[in-house]
C-alpha cells in the first residue's frame, strides 16, 4: 500500500511541475511530505510594477525621479521619453558621478507641473537648475534634507507663496536664484546671514524693508530690482565690510537718502537704485567706489550738484543721474568721455531738462542726509572703518 501512495505522490508532483511552466513568471512551489504533496504560489513580478522589482525598491534615485515625473503634466519637448528604466544617469537633464546623481539640468525644458518632496532622496545632488519652465505651488520642506546642495535655480517658473524658507535650511547652498517668479510677501533678515554668494530675487512681489543686516551678506550679487520694496535703504549698508560686487535695487519704491557707508563697499563694481524714490544729495563717500564701473541713480529725487568725485572715478564705464533734480556738476563731469547721462534734471544750459516750473519745488529740499568731509579723508576714515569693523 504504501508503495503504491508514494507512487501517486510522483504522479501528483509531476502534474504540479508541468502546471509550474504554464503559469509563466508566477511560478509555483511544490513539496512531498508524509502527508503527500504540497503547494505554494509565488510572488511574481509579471504586472511591471516597480514594487516587485528588488533593484528598483533598492534605487532611491529611481524612486525620485519616477515620483516627480508622474508629477509633470506636460512636456512639449519630450524630454521625459528618455527617463526609462533603471539606468537613471541616461536620462535627459540627470548627470551623475559614477552611479550617484549629482546634477540636474532642465533649463528651458518647458516643463509644466510641481516639485515633489521626493527630491530629498537623491542625497549626492549639488546642482539643481530649473531654469525657464512652468513649475508652481512652493518648494516641498524636505529638501532640507539635500545636504549636498550648492546651486538652485528655480527663476523664470510660476512659484508663489511667501519666500521659500526651507531654502534657508539647506547647509552648503551658495548659490540661489528666484527670479522671475510670483513670490510675496516680506524678505527674511536671516537670509543674508547664510553663506551664500549670490541672492537672486528680483522680478516678484516682495514687499517690505530691506532687511538691515544686508550688509552683512557674504554674497557678491545681490538682485532686489523689480519688486515692491519700501522703505530706506539700510543705515548698516556696508560696515560689516561685505564683498559685495553687484547690487541691484532698481524698480522698487524705496526712499530717503543713500547712506554715507556706501562707500564702505570698495570692490563694488555695479550699483544701481534707479526707478525709485530716493532723495536728498549723492553722498560724497560714493567717491570711495574705485571698482565701480556702473552708476545708476536715474528716475529718482536726487538733488543739488552732483560731486566732482563721482565723475572722477577711475573705472566708471557708465554714469546715469537721468530725471531727477540736480542743478548742477562741475566741469570734471563736463570731461567725462564714456555713457553719461544727465536729461530730465534742473541744469541751467544745458538740453533737455526739466521745464522751470517742476524745478521750483525740489522734492525733499527739507531732508537732512549726514554729510561726511570729501575725499581723502573720507576714503581713508571709512576703509580704516571698514577694517575695524572686518576684524574679530
Amino acid at each position: 500500500m504504501k508503495t503504491k501512495k508514494k507512487g501517486n505522490n510522483f504522479k501528483l508532483l509531476s502534474l504540479f511541475l508541468f502546471l509550474g511552466t504554464c503559469v509563466g513568471d508566477y511560478g509555483i512551489g511544490v513539496g512531498i511530505g508524509e502527508g503527500g504533496v504540497w503547494v505554494g504560489g509565488g510572488g511574481g513580478g509579471g504586472d511591471g510594477n516597480s514594487n516587485s522589482d528588488p533593484k528598483q525598491q533598492t534605487n532611491p534615485a529611481y524612486s525620485a525621479l519616477q515620483s516627480w515625473k508622474s508629477a509633470i503634466t506636460e512636456d512639449p519637448s519630450g524630454v521625459l521619453k528618455t527617463w526609462v528604466g533603471e539606468d537613471v544617469c541616461s536620462y535627459k537633464g540627470i548627470f551623475c558621478s559614477g552611479s550617484s546623481v549629482t546634477a540636474i539640468d532642465l533649463n528651458k525644458a518647458n516643463l509644466k507641473g510641481t516639485i515633489v518632496k521626493d527630491l530629498s532622496l537623491l542625497s549626492d545632488l549639488t546642482i539643481l537648475h530649473l531654469n525657464s519652465n512652468r513649475f508652481s505651488g512652493q518648494l516641498p520642506d524636505s529638501f532640507r534634507a539635500l545636504s549636498s546642495l550648492q546651486e538652485l535655480d528655480l527663476s523664470n517658473n510660476k512659484f508663489s507663496g511667501s519666500f521659500p524658507q526651507v531654502t534657508l535650511y539647506i547647509p552648503n547652498l551658495v548659490y540661489l536664484d528666484l527670479r522671475f517668479n510670483s513670490f510675496t510677501g516680506s524678505i527674511p533678515e536671516s537670509l543674508f546671514n547664510k553663506q551664500l554668494d549670490a541672492i537672486l530675487l528680483n522680478n516678484n512681489g516682495f514687499t517690505g524693508e530691506i532687511p538691515g543686516n544686508l550688509g552683512s551678506s557674504s554674497a557678491s550679487l545681490v538682485n532686489l530690482a523689480n519688486n515692491k520694496l519700501s522703505g530706506e535703504i539700510p543705515t548698516s549698508f556696508g560696515i560689516s565690510g561685505s564683498k559685495l560686487k553687484e547690487v541691484l535695487f532698481l524698480n522698487n519704491q524705496l526712499t530717503g537718502c543713500i547712506p554715507e557707508s556706501v562707500g564702505l563697499f570698495s570692490d563694488i563694481e555695479v550699483f544701481d537704485v534707479s526707478f525709485n524714490s530716493l532723495m536728498g544729495h549723492v553722498p560724497d563717500t560714493i567717491s570711495c567706489l574705485s571698482e565701480i564701473e556702473v552708476l545708476n541713480l536715474g528716475h529718482n529725487k536726487f538733488s543739488g550738484d552732483l560731486p566732482d568725485l563721482v565723475c572722477s572715478l577711475r573705472n566708471l564705464l557708465n554714469l546715469t543721474v537721468a530725471f531727477n533734480f540736480f542743478s548742477g556738476f562741475s566741469s570734471e563731469c563736463s570731461r567725462i568721455s564714456f555713457g553719461f547721462d544727465f536729461t530730465g534734471n534742473c541744469i541751467p544750459g544745458k538740453g533737455y531738462q526739466r521745464p522751470q516750473p517742476d524745478c521750483s519745488v525740489i522734492p525733499g529740499g527739507s531732508l537732512s542726509c549726514l554729510r561726511i568731509p570729501a575725499q581723502p579723508l573720507t576714503c581713508a576714515a571709512i576703509l580704516g572703518l571698514k577694517a575695524t569693523s572686518s576684524s574679530p
